[in-house]
């Protein structure tokens, strides 16, 4: 059994920050990646950013590279988007993933664990 708990959403400003976090439990030695994707009002769901789990190779899509860090802290089984420089294009639910492989996230994978999303406004 697997938990991803997600929290720090909310209402920011255009310009602004926020920090997601996401609290994993249940069989979380057996991942190797955990990441965030989002859901815009009446678009699709779409890869936001991946790290290995344990170890680091984040990897981003290209729209939010340079504005978003992902990490981790593996003491409390914990990851975290940190969300600098917000557009109100970047207003959406944020879903927490992770999966037993690495491979593939951003090109089409569907990792097997989610959260339940947190919801991110950015106001113009």
């Amino acid at each position: 059994q697997v938990q991803l708990v997600e929290s720090g959403g909310g209402l920011v400003q255009a310009g602004g920050s926020l920090r997601l976090s996401c609290a994993a439990s249940g069989r979380t030695f057996s991942f190797a990646a955990m990441g965030w994707f989002r859901q815009a009002p009446e678009k699709e769901r779409e890869f936001v950013a991946v790290i290995r789990w344990p170890g680091s190779n984040p990897y981003y899509v290209d729209s939010v590279k340079g504005r978003f860090t992902i990490s981790r802290d593996n003491a409390k089984n914990t990851v975290y988007l940190q969300m600098n420089s917000l557009k109100p294009e970047d207003t959406a639910v944020y879903y927490c993933a992770a999966d037993h492989d690495f491979s593939g996230w951003g090109a089409g994978r569907k990792p097997d664990y989610w959260g339940q999303g947190t919801q991110v406004t950015v106001s113009s």
